[in-house]
């Protein structure tokens, strides 16, 4: 089955066309990283995911997500958890973690007095902030917190759903080392658990292990589709990102030097 399938798709973010007759297609058959700078696609990208920007409507056109056009948006998340720092600022004060991860079940940013929460919603987030050790903060104010402990809320409120791929646009921005390193040793356990995940990025560090296929991403055009070892290469990201760049490789991970 194909988690994303985009044939000849057309996009505009107000004037600006980001997508044209683009196309490209991820399988669940294996995790896959989108590596690209600034302005290549990446964040028009993610709102097609989440159904904030639609693709202009053209014979041979098509946006189709785990096979399908169209989507329930509850049930879409219960097939595909986006998690981006970017809703980090969309919480009032007064939530608390709980509430941060309960709101997952709404894909809302907060929980109101119309959204009900029966003991099974309560006990699956409190299975899965038990998972990423955050019980201990889940009456705590979220605008309280760290970086990262808010970074793992925001994980936490996808996984509520349990959904069978997972979407992380720069998961480890904004964090300090150790943070990092934490924030991806729960991917590769998430990974290991039968979590498929597509990660968003420009950062060549946040790529575990366990991602195999690499697409680099430039100017709204795919520029290269491949193994990783075979696509993170030298020249491949000194043409990608305009600079000098030299890879090297330690652990199964990668780091981009100047070059």
């Amino acid at each position: 089955m194909n988690i994303i399938e985009l044939q000849n798709i057309t996009v505009f973010q107000e004037s600006n066309k980001v997508f044209d007759d683009f196309s490209f297609t991820i399988d669940e058959s294996q995790s896959t990283v989108i590596l690209g700078p600034n302005g290549s696609g990446k964040t028009t990208l993610l709102k097609l995911l989440n159904r904030e920007l639609y693709i202009v409507e053209s014979e041979g056109s098509s946006i189709k997500i785990f096979d399908k056009e169209r989507w329930n948006v509850q049930e879409l998340r219960s097939n595909l958890g986006v998690v981006s720092p970017h809703l980090q600022n969309n919480y009032s004060d007064s939530a608390i973690g709980l509430h941060v991860a309960l709101s997952g079940f709404y894909s809302s940013d907060g929980i109101w007095r119309h959204q009900k929460f029966d003991t099974e919603k309560l006990d699956r987030a409190n299975e899965v902030m038990e998972l990423l050790s955050i019980s201990s903060l889940k009456d705590r104010e979220y605008s309280s917190m760290s970086t990262g402990e808010q970074r793992k809320f925001l994980l936490a409120r996808s996984l509520v759903n349990d959904p069978a791929v997972l979407v992380f646009d720069e998961p480890t921005s904004g964090l300090d080392i150790s943070t990092c390193f934490q924030y991806l040793e729960i991917m590769r356990e998430l990974m290991s658990m039968g979590k498929k995940v597509i990660l968003v990025t420009h950062h060549v560090h946040e790529i575990p292990p366990e991602i195999s296929r690499v697409i680099l991403l430039k100017k709204g055009r795919v520029v290269m589709d491949g193994n990783k070892d075979e696509i993170l290469t030298n020249s491949n990201l000194t043409n990608l990102f305009d600079w000098p760049i030299k890879v090297v490789k330690e652990n199964g991970y990668y780091q981009a030097l100047p070059g």
